[in-house]
């Protein structure tokens, strides 16, 4: 494990009433671990979001300005989705 750094943090009684919660019932030993459990999601939350914007997001961009031609207008994205939720509403008995 590596070295800690001890640090103070005020939080509002909501966020503190729920870590103590989570202690008391046992999920986790002490405050400290609720908030480095929290802090290790948040870290693969924005880890997530990173990658997303790297793989998906990024590229996807980088098609449509060279190839604008593909893109449509938010009025024809809007017809398109109404005419597949009417077809699709059509189909059910």
């Amino acid at each position: 494990m590596s070295a800690t750094e001890k640090r103070t943090f005020s939080l509002p009684a909501e966020q503190a009433a729920f870590i103590d919660q989570l202690v008391r019932s046992g999920t986790y030993a002490t405050s400290s671990e609720v908030i480095r459990a929290g802090l290790r999601a948040l870290q693969e939350r924005d880890a997530a979001v990173e990658r997303w914007l790297r793989e998906e997001v990024a590229p996807t961009y980088d098609a449509l300005t060279t190839n604008p031609d593909k893109v449509i207008s938010p009025a024809e994205m809007t017809e398109r989705a109404r005419k597949r939720h009417e077809a699709h509403s059509q189909k059910k008995p």
